[in-house]
């Protein structure tokens, strides 16, 4: 097994944050430990070789890329989009409601995108086994935000994502599966957490036609669509917000305590 790992120590139900202890919601499980530095950028308290940034800035079109050799190390890139929470350590993404977006999409977003350590775009297939594990709070959010994905990379025309995982601002945590690379989501509700408090998931592919999905310990299962097999897939995580505005204050801020991808 190959396992590309941000803060991979275990952790117990209460977690340490920075020096800071952080009480778990009841049935919480976490796959690494948030011990971080807050006075470190992201890179120095995580491992950032496997990913790259986009940011909600830019030009129409095309968001900015930061690529990973400039997101690692104790003094690698931050911003306003992309930084460390100085209270806690945590990997903290902002997204405002106005902000550039690809073409595919009319939402703007901080988020991570899984890379090889090669440097080269991850585009890994369905057969195996796949995991993405997080541990994180939304720290805020307008009306809803994608923390987590699997998206469609080479094999085929769609830009779609596999599955999405969403935080609605009434604390709802719901699942979207893709039912077909042409389009159209099925909706799951799968958890419900408070606004500000610590949560976890984790976004599997087992089986190369099944996703299975928990959140705080509790597992469900879901088929793949045929249509999907021919295409490879890669994860993304951080704050993809789902809703835009005019308003450059109003958005989806999203910390991250911990972060895993395996792969085998």
């Amino acid at each position: 097994m190959r396992i590309r790992t941000l803060l991979a120590s275990l952790a117990t139900v209460t977690a340490v944050i920075g020096g800071l202890a952080l009480a778990l919601p009841a049935g919480a499980t976490t796959a690494a430990a948030p011990f971080a530095d807050p006075s470190k950028a992201p890179g120095g308290n995580f491992d950032l070789s496997v990913w790259q940034l986009q940011e909600p800035v830019g030009s129409p079109g095309k968001p900015t890329t930061i690529p990973s050799s400039r997101l690692q190390g104790s003094n690698g890139f931050q911003d306003d989009y992309f930084y460390t929470d100085k209270r806690d350590g945590a990997m903290t993404f902002w997204a405002p409601e106005k902000g550039v977006t690809t073409p595919n999409s009319h939402y703007a977003r901080s988020e991570l995108r899984e890379m090889n350590r090669d440097g080269g775009a991850a585009d890994w297939s369905l057969g195996g086994s796949h995991k993405l594990q997080a541990t994180l709070r939304v720290v805020s959010v307008t009306k809803n935000v994608c923390v987590g994905q699997i998206h469609l990379g080479s094999g085929g025309s769609s830009t779609k994502p596999l599955v999405e995982l969403y935080y609605r601002a009434n604390g709802d945590i719901v699942l979207g599966t893709e039912n077909s690379p042409e389009g159209g989501q099925t909706l799951h509700n799968v958890g419900h957490v408070s606004v500000g408090k610590t949560w976890n998931y984790t976004i599997a592919v087992s089986g190369g036609d099944t996703i299975d999905l928990t959140v705080n310990g509790s597992t469900t299962h879901y088929d793949i669509p045929s249509s999907f097999f021919q295409y490879k897939q890669y994860f993304k995580a951080g704050s993809y917000n789902q809703s835009s505005s005019d308003s450059t204050t109003n958005g989806a801020r999203v910390g991250f305590y911990g972060l895993t991808v395996s792969h085998s």
